[in-house]
This record gives C-alpha cells, structure tokens and sequence, in this order.
C-alpha cells in the first residue's frame, strides 16, 4: 500500500529519506552535480511515498516569481512504470491547483509523455540545465 507524507525540511528525518533518493536517482544515475541538486529546501514543500515502510519516490514544490515551481519528482528504478510517479504527481497538484498561480516544471526529455499524460503542455525550445535537456511545461490554468 502506497502512503504519501508532506514534510518540510525541517523535517530531518524526512528530508533524509528523500534526500537518499534524489541522491541516487539525479546524482549518481543521471550525473547531476550535488551542489546544483541541493538548493531551495528549506522554502519548498516536500512530499515522500512510502510502500510500507519504504520510501521509493519524492518531489517538492516551491512558489517562485513565475508561480509554483514542481520539482524533483524522483522514483527509484526498481519502482518505474507502475504508476508511482502518477500517484505523486497527483498528489502534488491537488495542493497547488488551489493557488490560483501558474504551474509549471521543467521536464527531462524522457520525462515530457509522463506529464503531457498528465495535463501539462510543453512550452518553447529545449534547453540544457544540470547538463540535461529539459522544456518547460506549463498546466492548464
């Protein structure tokens, strides 16, 4: 059974768990640099799900100048292509939507169906970020 908990950074215990896996995922599976993975924690709004006991994805949202940023939305491997990613995602928006702001993340290439699925649309040209290409993708307002 999935559980999905919101945490803040303050949270260290929390933190921890997701931490581990953006770790693995974007740091030492796609190569991200740690100094460019690790930023805006203290004023973003985390979320981990659990399987059981076991934390196996995370994300976080954060208000920025442009609206709500989602960002680090990660499952780790063993764990892709079942929906789990869905489940978060939906998460997510169901506490944003409200907002009444813009929507937006900005998605790895490979990542684009997954959230076109979802209601997103992808704006502009491709570009690089963490050495990744990436578009900007918007939700409907």
């Amino acid at each position: 059974m999935f559980i999905v908990k919101r945490f803040s950074f303050q949270d260290k215990v929390m933190a921890e768990k997701a931490f581990s896996i953006r770790t693995a995922v974007f740091v030492e599976e796609q190569g991200v640099d740690a100094s460019l993975e690790y930023d805006h924690e203290e004023e973003a709004q985390h979320y981990l799900l659990l399987l059981g006991d076991k934390p196996i994805a995370t994300a976080r949202w954060r208000e920025t100048e442009k609206g709500i940023k989602l960002e680090r939305f990660a499952v780790l491997p063993q764990f892709r292509n079942r929906g789990i990613g869905e489940i978060m995602l939906k998460e997510v928006l169901k506490d944003v939507v409200s907002a009444e702001k813009p929507i937006y993340l900005h998605a790895q290439l490979k990542a684009v169906p997954f959230y076109q699925r979802n209601g997103f649309y992808k704006t502009g040209e491709p570009f690089t970020e963490a050495g990744i290409s990436h578009y900007l993708m918007k939700y409907p307002d």
